[in-house]
């Protein structure tokens, strides 16, 4: 781990002034994911801020009817609220299939947000990578592809996005809210929150370098059943091969997103209008413009079973 300078924000604004003023600085909070790319030496931030004190750690309900989630509101505190137990389901589950019992304790709402992939060849500093080290190539092409994007994917970049909770607060139409360092807020839709790789893989979310979350609202409760399903290699502690949020009416009706097949929670709303007619038909519409290797074409079938699980689970 390279060496690196340290302060504590006493506020906001404090942050992203020390933000601007510091070239190479990052925002740190439980730092599961951070400190992990820092001691691998992928990500070498010369100053970080501590913001865990900034008072981010609050749920409060909005005028709107919905819930505002302090940006370091961690991960088990998210899941165990009532309220969000009891509107939205599909987001307690998600958090609870992520990770370990010890890492959610420590784990924050905006962190989760901005994990960066488990690719291994991301991980891997001997092998090509242009999320990584922009212009580089990707060795995850035409190598061991079983954990890697099927659609939504590029020539530059087949990573996948490996966050449970942002999948959950995609078929949520969650918002982000954020603080830049000239004092500007803004409100950022989750469905562009998170960037497709295009030519820029290294550019994964519309944040700018100074940028700070504050919250993720959510709207109003959308009713219906929420479910949650999570494919993965072993029973706990694993990333997604698949996952599947969605919520369900009474008619048939509902949303839903998909995980672990793209560059970020993957949702489309033309989709959402196929689900009456079975998992078939709207896995046909989020899966059109798939682009499988021979390791992971198999998710296509998965996606359809367990869409086909989760709407069967959701009408009983």
């Amino acid at each position: 781990m390279k060496a690196f300078t340290y302060e504590r924000a006493a506020s906001p604004s404090e942050a992203v002034a020390a933000a601007a003023r510091t070239p190479g600085a990052r925002f740190i909070a439980g730092g599961t994911n951070l400190l992990d790319l820092m001691k691998l030496e992928i990500e070498t931030p010369s100053h970080l801020i501590d913001v865990n004190g900034l008072g981010f750690d609050r749920i409060e309900p909005t005028p709107e009817g919905g819930l505002r989630i302090g940006a370091m509101v961690r991960n088990t505190d998210l899941a165990a609220d009532a309220r969000v137990r009891r509107d939205y389901g599909v987001l307690s589950r998600a958090l609870l299939a992520g990770a370990s019992g010890q890492l959610r304790n420590k784990a924050t709402t905006a962190g989760n947000l901005l994990q960066r992939t488990r690719c291994p060849y991301f991980y891997d500093t001997y092998q090509a990578c242009n999320k990584r080290q922009p212009g580089s190539g990707c060795a995850a092409i035409g190598g061991v592809t079983r954990q890697h994007a099927v659609v939504g994917s590029s020539d530059a970049c087949i990573a996948t996005n490996p966050s449970d909770m942002a999948v959950a607060m995609r078929v949520l139409d969650a918002s982000v809210e954020t603080l830049r360092a000239d004092g500007t807020r803004r409100t950022i839709a989750i469905a562009d929150f998170h960037r497709l790789p295009g030519n820029t893989p290294d550019i994964e979310t519309a944040m700018t370098h100074n940028e700070l979350i504050t919250a993720v609202t959510l709207p109003a409760p959308a009713g219906g059943r929420h479910v949650y399903q999570k494919v993965r290699d072993r029973a706990s502690y694993a990333f997604a091969l698949v996952s599947v949020a969605a919520i369900v009416q009474r008619d048939g009706t509902g949303r839903v997103a998909v995980g672990g097949v793209a560059h970020k929670p993957w949702r489309m709303e033309a989709a959402d209008r196929e689900l009456p007619r079975g998992a078939r038909a709207a896995a046909a519409v989020l899966l059109a413009d798939a682009k499988p290797t021979e390791h992971n074409a198999f998710k296509l079938t998965l996606v359809e079973r367990t869409l086909d699980a989760v709407l069967t689970d959701a009408r009983n």
